[in-house]
Formats: C-alpha cells, structure tokens, sequence
C-alpha cells in the first residue's frame, strides 16, 4: 500500500511539474527575450537566460506612441467594468439566489442563454448598438460593453455561492427588523469574499486583456487600450520584438497585482462558487 501510494503521489506530482513548465516556458521566454538586445531575440540555440542583458527595450516601449495614456486607459476601463460587474451582478444574483418572485426561472434561463453565445457573434449588434447611443470612441461604451458581456457569468456564479450562505442568518436578520438592503449589504456580501474575489478576477482580466470589440468600437489613438496599442506596437515596430516583449511584461503587470491582492480567497471562491444553483 505504502508503494502505491508513493507511486501515486510521485505521478501526481511528476504532472504538476509538466504542467507548471507548460505553462511558465512562454513567460519566462518573452521576459527572457525582454531584456535581449534585439540581436540576440532570435538566436538558435535560443538561451533563457541571456548573455547580455539590457534594459533598452522596456525605456524605449514605456517612451514610445503614447503608452503610459494607453496603460490609463485601460485601467480606468478595466476598474470602471469591474465595479460595475461586481455591484450590478451581486444584486442580480441576490435576487435570484435570495428572493421569490414570479417568473424567476425564466428570468435565470434568459440568463444563461446569454452565457452560451461566443462574443464574437455579437460584436455587429454591439456595433450597431453603440452607435445608436453615440458610445463609439469612448471608454465609457467600451465600460458598457464589457458589462454587459459579464453579467451573466458573474450572476450564475455569485447565485450559487449566495444560495451556499444559511438562510438562518438572514431569517434573524428579518426577525430583528432588517430590510432586503441591509441584509444584502451588511451579510451577504461580507461572507461572500470568496465569491466577490472570483468576480473581480474573472472581469478585470477579461476587460484588461479583451481586444475584438475595442478594436472595432475604438478609432481615436487617443482612446486606445493597451491590447490596441501593444498590437499596433508591433506592426510599427515589426523587427524590435525586444520592445514588444517589454510592452506585453508590463501589460501583465496589473493582472498579477490583481490576483496576488484577492488569491487569498480566490482557491476557495473557485472551488465552493456556483457549486449551488
């Protein structure tokens, strides 16, 4: 028994390894590839650890086509979408997870249908849409957009984890004299970090990183997101691979501050969100 299990724990292991490598090998090779001079980018065999390293290509990126007004961009947009995801799919999902109403189911199957068709199918009606209610080359129509491609993840899964909270807690609650709000805000939320931190992942990478609607929705250089501009970056400088590289490091930048702030609950939130439904 004790070799099986040793034997288990050893495959076990030996996987998480290979897929670690899997996934680190391409981060480690453009951070490697970063701080090369650009003649050695692409050198073969290619060295992960260079022989001489530079820090040109990330003054260069950071100095170049107005990035740092790109990167503000983003985050005004990113942070604008993902508080605004957050407070209007928690009270979405309050309601269905908390509360009885007429048509509720229907409602919620309405809902998914919205999780089931690829964004990309939607980017004409978005379009069209959008410039209906003049929300073209504004952060504040890209903001709307990346809402509303959201909600309905966001709702699914923070109605399973509000459904997971006791309803004792809310029945006292009720008895002492509190309205739907107050519980809302003063029980519901406080005990559903984990579930918050999932959400707040889950919508900022997707409006930091997403780039078919921006590119269609944006034409003004001044109202760029970092995708936008890291893509166009490229193609004026098709031979410093080196700066693009530096670009696309610090574009990570955020993601992982994100997720290093809210991981702490997110192994949890992931693992319990949804589960109830």
């Amino acid at each position: 028994m004790r070799k099986t299990r040793r034997l288990h724990a050893t495959i076990t292991y030996a996987l998480l390894i290979l897929g670690i490598a899997v996934v680190l090998i391409p981060f480690v090779y453009m951070f490697s590839s970063s701080i090369k001079p650009q003649s050695y980018v692409f050198e073969m065999p290619p060295r992960l650890i260079p022989a001489e390293i530079t820090t040109r290509n990330y003054t260069e990126a950071l100095d170049t086509d107005q990035f740092g007004l790109y990167f503000l961009n983003s985050v005004i947009v990113a942070v604008g979408a993902t508080t605004l995801t957050v407070l209007i799919s928690s009270m979405m999902a309050y309601a269905f997870g908390r509360m009885h109403f007429r048509g509720k189911g229907l409602l919620f199957t309405i809902l998914l249908l919205g999780m089931m068709i690829p964004p990309v199918m939607l980017i004409i009606p978005q379009f069209l849409i959008a410039k209906e209610l003049h929300l073209l080359n504004s952060l504040a129509g890209l903001i709307v957009v990346y809402v509303t491609m959201n909600l309905s993840m966001q709702t699914f899964l923070l109605t399973g984890f509000f459904k997971s909270i006791p309803k004792e807690l809310t029945e006292a609650a009720l008895i002492d004299g509190a309205n739907q709000w107050t519980i809302f805000w003063r029980i519901i939320l406080p005990l559903s970090r984990h579930g918050l931190a999932v959400t707040i992942i889950f919508t900022f990478l997707y409006s930091w990183e997403e780039f078919p609607w921006a590119h269609v929705a944006i034409q003004e250089t001044n109202r760029r997101t970092l995708p936008i501009a890291i893509a166009l970056f490229q193609n004026q400088h098709l031979t410093e691979w080196g700066q693009v590289f530096a670009a696309s490091i610090v574009a990570l930048l955020p993601v992982l501050a994100v997720y290093i702030v809210f991981q702490r609950y997110f192994i949890a939130g992931i693992a319990t969100t949804g589960m109830k439904t």
